[in-house]
């Protein structure tokens, strides 16, 4: 469940909605929010999210005869945000799409594809009640809510327990939590033979690489700080700086390579350890005899106040839509408690609701291996919901991709002049 999005497609794309409508639709008075009938979804292609849609639309039109849902995986295309995108231009989008990304939201808002869902009376209260306060950073501009927060994928280091035991380290108690042991434990992996690196983020040059490797480290170093607040990047910091230098030394190290491996570098045994969610864990299966722990920080912060990101998809309801007073009702079962408790059953990942580890204990509790991940998804940060959102973190790789990855230049150099630019992108409306 990695992300597949090709940075071109989606760039281009952004161009394409420039040339529709600007604004979502759905004002506090629009009677269209009142309207019902039978209405189009889309969900995700993979086979555990198929199977939760298809039990989901069932429960839903056994009792709703005359609000019938059709429901489809996303169309193919170059990336789920370049069809969504289409379809937005087209005016032929579906009226909810299980499958939207947070870094597209302020494209495909600004191209007026995106019902406001803080426009129905209990828009607000709804999306609140459910995610608590992680809803907040959903937000767009404008004070409202264009996606509802629906489920995440919170990031963790997964740890290959036979290549520490090899190296002569504990595979239960591993020392990875404070920046200093991290780069001791990676040495003694590589130097002992081991494994050839000890971690293998992918370099390549794509907008979302960040997202795996530095902005888990940097919402733990800082506490929950998004990249961008308040229309500011934050990174030009003690924290931004802490967690280049010590990618840097990653890097310089040899304890990750610096060339993109086409294969599962875990999997495959050629690292020790991998940044990944919760979909990891039937993806890697009985192939790796795994253990997970927090990112790391530098000081080394606890487990139950280590932030993380949260590698979400979202629910986005579309202006195309003929019946959004039907689509609002629908995407409120879609994400009632029970059909969360089917999402977390069916497909293991969290979904974006406050306490889920309380809510759903009987899970957790028979599969404690996701326990980490339920208390984990109460501390997780999103990407910054702002304007230029895709071309601010490829503006953020093409510059980190040099300092960071093959120490070329300066990190302070590159942290300063990065930030001076997503500033003015992020100022942009």
């Amino acid at each position: 469940m990695r992300r597949t999005i090709k940075v071109a497609a989606v760039v281009g794309a952004g161009a394409l909605m420039l040339t529709a409508c600007g604004s979502g639709g759905g004002g506090s008075g629009d009677a269209s929010l009142k309207t019902r009938g039978n209405i189009t979804i889309w969900y995700s292609n993979n086979e555990a999210e198929i199977a939760w849609g298809k039990q989901m639309v069932a429960a839903w039109n056994a009792d709703h005869p005359k609000e019938q849902v059709k429901a489809q995986e996303i169309p193919a295309g170059d990336s789920s945000e370049a069809v969504i995108s289409a379809a937005i231009t087209a005016g032929n989008a579906p009226c909810l799409i299980f499958n939207t990304s947070p870094a597209a939201v302020p494209q495909f808002e600004k191209a007026g594809g995106l019902v406001a869902l803080s426009s129905f009376p209990d828009g607000d209260s709804y999306i609140k009640a459910r995610s608590g306060d992680n809803a907040t950073q959903y937000k767009s501009a404008d004070g409202k809510f264009y996606q509802l927060p629906w489920k995440s994928n919170p990031v963790m280091i997964f740890y290959n327990k036979a290549m520490f035991t090899k190296a002569g380290l504990d595979p239960n108690a591993p020392k990875l939590s404070t920046y200093d042991d991290f780069l001791a434990t990676s040495r003694t992996l590589t130097k002992s033979g081991a494994a050839k690196y000890a971690i293998y983020p992918a370099p390549s040059s794509e907008f979302y690489q960040p997202w795996f490797d530095f902005y888990p480290l940097y919402a733990a170093e800082t506490g929950g700080k998004l990249l961008v607040e308040n229309n500011k990047a934050t990174f030009d910091s003690t924290e931004g700086k802490a967690v280049s230098e010590f990618w840097a030394t990653i890097y310089k190290e040899k304890l990750a390579g610096q060339e993109t491996y086409k294969g599962d570098s875990f999997v495959d045994g050629l690292a020790a350890m991998r940044i990944a969610g919760p979909w990891a864990i039937t993806f890697f299966g009985k192939s790796v005899d795994w253990g997970t722990v927090p990112v790391p920080t530098s000081a080394g912060t606890s487990p139950d106040k280590t932030f993380t990101f949260s590698d979400a998809k979202n629910v986005g309801l579309f202006t195309a839509c003929k019946a959004k007073g039907t689509a609002w009702d629908v995407l409120k079962f879609a994400t009632s408690e029970k059909q969360d408790g089917q999402l977390l059953t069916l497909t293991g990942q969290m979904p974006l609701r406050q306490d889920l580890t309380k809510v759903y204990p009987d899970y957790f509790t028979a599969n404690p291996a996701y326990k980490v991940f339920g208390d984990q998804a109460n501390r997780v940060v999103e990407v910054p919901n702002v304007a230029n959102s895709v071309e601010i973190w490829q503006t953020f790789r093409d510059a980190y991709s040099p300092a960071v990855i093959f120490g070329q230049g300066s990190v302070d150099t590159f942290l300063k002049d990065t930030a001076a630019k997503v500033d003015t992108l992020a100022g942009q409306k």
